[in-house]
């Protein structure tokens, strides 16, 4: 096979990741199908395909314990806070005296890491194509934050 061919299919690997805005679980599933069926016939895919699987393992760690932080600590505060006072009426739901007094601190932490959950996700985006155009030009792209799951 052509080395052209090689860097083709490496950038597809990495622009595979992006499937996952259409079909759950497929930034897994085609970058191993790439891998697994180029693994013997080219080092630079298998190397490739194995910096996106890191990649997007390593985001789904960081979302995992992001939002493991933050859904807790919003869900115990809004159900702390709802008054007796709640008033449902005609489809529309009142909450009187909703309080944030001591709990900001809780509060700044759950949003500050969804704030960086959401930075992780559109940073996402743009590595995944920078991985992709330095892939086509034949350079090996590691990801930054990226665990080294696969060697």
């Amino acid at each position: 096979m052509e080395a052209t061919n090689f860097k083709n299919t490496a950038a597809l690997t990495h622009l595979s990741a992006l499937s996952q805005y259409l079909i759950p679980f497929a930034n897994y599933i085609f970058p191993i199908v790439i891998w697994s069926t180029y693994k013997e016939k080219s080092e630079f895919v298998s190397a490739q395909s194995k910096q996106v699987l890191n990649f997007q393992l390593s985001l789904l760690l960081y979302s995992i314990i992001l939002l493991g932080i933050s859904i807790p600590i919003l869900i115990y505060h809004f159900f702390q806070n709802i008054p007796f006072s709640t008033i449902i009426n005609d489809n529309e739901i009142i909450i009187d005296h909703f309080n944030f007094n001591g709990h900001i601190g809780a509060l700044s932490v759950a949003i500050l890491a969804l704030i960086i959950l959401g930075i992780l996700k559109v940073s996402e985006f743009f590595l995944i194509i920078f991985g992709a155009i330095k892939a086509s030009n034949g350079e090996n792209y590691r990801y930054p934050i990226s665990i080294p799951f696969l060697k």
